[in-house]
């Protein structure tokens, strides 16, 4: 048997340790070689696509390839960890430190070159259903069909067979062997009571506590100046919390008889402060990790959501006209006229509602204000959700624009309520209460009894505003509407539908980058949780041998080995998600929006998958050991 024999037949020996290794690397591959058959669509070359949106994906592409160098090296490193035993094995047979640098670096290269083409032909096999996907995100007129993206196999090939390259060589340069003996020993070295300050636990729970409680506290523009601040605390709490704080308060719970000694508890606490102590930085790169993906995806889609939703809730018409201000009666029918003959055109069936905007002088100097009857702004309620208004002979009812949660009115409402309005003609109108309303687009006007109006005489100027309510599931029709008003009267029609569909266009490919970097990064987390687990595989099942000789039963170790993988799994991702949470709420305080339905949505799609991934892992996890031990 060669050298390479030997290498190769390593690597199928050790396929549980290299198997998540493995496939964490091809997925890296194949979401890399998914950017590039995108980037490199013939579709995009006619400029179908934003061009900042294809920059934005080179620049994703860009971070998944550093980050997978990060994640590559961190993998390799666990895995040499955990053959420390093995690679003195090989020394006492007569293995130079050279020979294993060696037989380390074409082991990386082996499994490298097979990620990379399992990456290149996973990510063929389901090309055109992440075409499709990319298609109805990124929301582009031109069909993405499936081609043979060789630009992009050859980009991706040899971007990642250079990446394991380097890595292999970095890897094999900087391995050291230890002594013999410690090589031989292994993980079956003391390794001491783990230690942990009372300050360092206290001042951990006190970062914690202060960059909670800021984030929480403030609101609107002043949680941009707090963000940075919150971050370091955060994050140096975090470090804190896993090395020093966990530790601490296990070693209260070890102290407690009552729940040690409760049934299998005393297996639980034995080690769990070693596991907490080892795992301490996996656990906070973990959390960090997952606390990024949490709150980019969550703030991505909360920005989508609150763009869309504010537009949805400022217009209840389908098409507003606002005509510029120096526009002719001619001009003004021609373009009513115009959107009608487009509205029939589409078949879209709309009723249309037209009102005249009188304004008048008051006693202010250049001050001119919006009064209406009370009989057109009921036309026009009449088309929405709100309430008529029916304002008594001398009554005047004020009205301010609503913000839909944006910014609410705080003392307008009351500053004009008890306000008078001075007109030019002597008149004066006091307003009896103050709403709000998106009726008009307008920031502030009166509505008052027709018979009223009449005694107001004539106005100094008049606009015109004219909007049309079409049918419910016409949303197709109203989109090609909205955009042959947008390229035939300059702006001066308003689609709602037209204008989300806007938002989502220029909103997609951010949501779309910032996905799937998401998702590489919370796969990789998972990943960093697999290797810990089964690095240290040999010794719960050397540990878990002995106390079954001692009466465990097998009800017994499936209950202790459930609860230590749940706790190795599930302490990052709790802390994260409780970030996570403070970050989205922080966010919603910043707009004064409420951001509870996407913060839920978004939290619990990553829970529902850790979950998924945890009971996979915990089922070959708990076979391997119930094979050594039972």
């Amino acid at each position: 048997m060669t050298f390479r024999q030997f290498a190769f037949n390593n690597v199928l020996r050790n396929k549980r340790l290299y198997i998540a290794y493995f496939l964490s690397s091809l997925f890296t591959v194949m979401v890399f070689f998914t950017f590039a058959i995108f980037a490199f669509h013939p579709t995009f070359s006619d400029g179908s696509i934003n061009q900042n949106a294809l920059f934005g994906m080179a620049v994703a592409g860009g971070i998944i390839y550093v980050f997978s160098f990060f994640f590559v090296l961190y993998s390799m490193s666990s895995f040499l960890q955990s053959r420390k035993k093995e690679f003195g094995l090989l020394m006492m047979l007569g293995a130079s430190n050279r020979q294993i640098r060696y037989m380390v670096f074409l082991e990386n290269i082996l499994i490298g070159f097979f990620a990379t083409v399992g990456g290149i032909l996973a990510g063929l096999v389901f090309a055109k259903g992440i075409l499709l996907v990319g298609e109805n995100v990124l929301i582009i007129s031109e069909s993405l069909y499936f081609y043979i993206p060789t630009l992009a196999i050859i980009v991706t090939f040899i971007s990642f067979i250079f990446l394991f390259f380097c890595i292999s060589v970095f890897v094999s340069f900087i391995l050291r062997t230890n002594k013999l003996m410690d090589l031989i020993k292994g993980d079956k070295q003391s390794k001491g009571e783990p230690k942990a300050s009372i300050f360092l636990s206290i001042f951990a729970a006190f970062l914690l506590i202060v960059g909670y409680g800021t984030a929480l506290y403030v609101k609107g523009i002043y949680v941009v100046f707090v963000m940075i601040p919150v971050i370091i605390v955060v994050t140096l709490g975090n470090y804190f919390l896993f090395t020093q704080l966990s530790v601490y308060v296990i070693r209260r719970l070890k102290n407690n008889k009552s729940i040690f000694w409760r049934k299998t508890n005393m297996l639980l606490f034995s080690d769990l402060s070693f596991r907490m102590k080892d795992n301490a930085r996996t656990f906070f790169m973990v959390a960090i990790i997952s606390t990024v993906t949490f709150s980019a995806i969550g703030s991505l889609f909360g920005f989508q959501s609150i763009l869309t939703k504010g537009v949805k809730e400022d217009n209840f018409y389908t098409i507003e006209y606002v005509p510029w201000g120096d526009d002719s009666e001619e001009v003004m029918d021609e373009d009513i006229n115009k959107i009608n003959s487009i509205l029939q055109a589409e078949n879209v069936e709309a009723k249309m509602e037209a009102m005249e905007l009188p304004y008048y002088e008051t006693t202010e100097e250049n001050n001119k204000v919006l009064i209406v009857r009370a009989s057109d702004y009921n036309r026009f309620v009449a088309l929405t959700e709100e309430k008529e208004l029916h304002p008594g002979e001398n009554e005047a009812v004020a009205v301010i624009q609503s913000n839909s949660g944006f910014m609410k009115v705080s003392n307008a409402s009351e500053e004009l309520r008890q306000s008078t309005l001075k007109l030019r003609n002597g008149q004066e109108i006091k307003p009896s209460h103050v709403i709000e309303s998106t009726v008009l687009s307008h920031s502030r006007y009166y509505v008052v009894n027709d018979k009223f109006h009449k005694q107001l005489g004539s106005p100094v100027m008049s606009d015109r505003s004219v909007v049309w309510k079409a049918k419910e599931a016409q949303t197709d029709h109203i989109i090609k509407v909205g955009e042959k008003l947008n390229e035939q009267l300059e702006n001066k029609a308003y689609s709602v539908d037209y204008a989300i569909y806007e938002i989502n266009k220029a909103y997609g490919p951010i949501l779309f980058i910032g996905l799937f970097i998401g998702i590489v990064f919370f796969v990789s987390a998972g990943s960093f949780l697999y290797f810990r687990l089964f690095t240290d595989l040999e010794e719960e099942k050397r540990k878990f041998r002995s106390i079954a000789k001692i009466g465990l039963t097998e009800t017994e170790l499936k209950k202790e080995v459930n609860r230590q993988v749940a706790l190795l799994f599930f302490s990052p991702i709790v802390v994260a998600l409780i970030h996570g949470s403070v970050a989205l709420t922080a966010l919603s305080h910043m707009f004064n929006y409420d951001l509870t339905m996407e913060s839920t949505f978004v939290l619990g799609s990553f829970v529902l998958i850790q979950v998924i991934y945890f009971l996979v892992v915990r089922f070959f996890y708990v076979k391997q050991v119930k094979r050594m031990v039972l």
